[in-house]
Formats: structure tokens, sequence, C-alpha cells
């Protein structure tokens, strides 16, 4: 069972499934995060300080990588993904207080 949460480590890279994955499940709240601050213009480098809590001065390649994957299966997630969100167990499970 895989509930999201805000604070969830990041990977270097998100996936590239074609189904939801328990790191999308687990990243739903960033996933939202990094479209709302893409649609504000938010530059991708406050982003991923401030969103993926990767350091682009530091780390500026693993900072625009992370980024870039991530918002990308964010936009993924808002063509295809939903569908699977709405039918998802694991997902359906982590609300049922049953």
């Amino acid at each position: 069972m895989t509930k999201p949460r805000i604070d969830a480590p990041i990977l270097d890279q998100a996936p590239t499934a074609d189904k939801l994955t328990d790191y999308d499940r687990l990243h739903l709240i960033t996933y939202i995060r990094l479209l709302d601050a893409d649609a504000g213009g938010m530059p991708w480098e406050e982003a991923s300080h401030s969103i993926l809590q990767i350091d682009p001065e530091t780390e500026p390649e693993r900072a625009r990588r992370a980024h870039r994957t991530h918002l990308a299966r964010a936009q993924w997630m808002t063509r295809v993904g939903y569908r699977h969100i709405l039918t998802d167990e694991k997902l359906r499970k982590t609300g049922d207080s049953r």
C-alpha cells in the first residue's frame, strides 16, 4: 500500500513506464506541485530546489534531469496516468477507512 507523501525521496530520474508505479503513487503530490509551479512560471531551478529538494547550484545536472523527468511524468499523468489512478487498487486501499 503506497500513500502519497509530500516528503517522499526523489530519484534522479522519474519513471517512464506506461503504467502507474509505486513511485508515481508516492509522488502524486510532487507531480501536482511541479505542474502548479510550471503553470505559474516558476523557474526550473527554483522548482528543483523547493519541490524536489535538489540544489541546482551544487548539483546542476542532477537538478535539471530530475526536474525535467519529473515534470514530464507529471504531464504524462494529466494525459494518461490519471486513468490508472481512477482504478488503482493500491490507492483505493489507502483511503479506505473500513
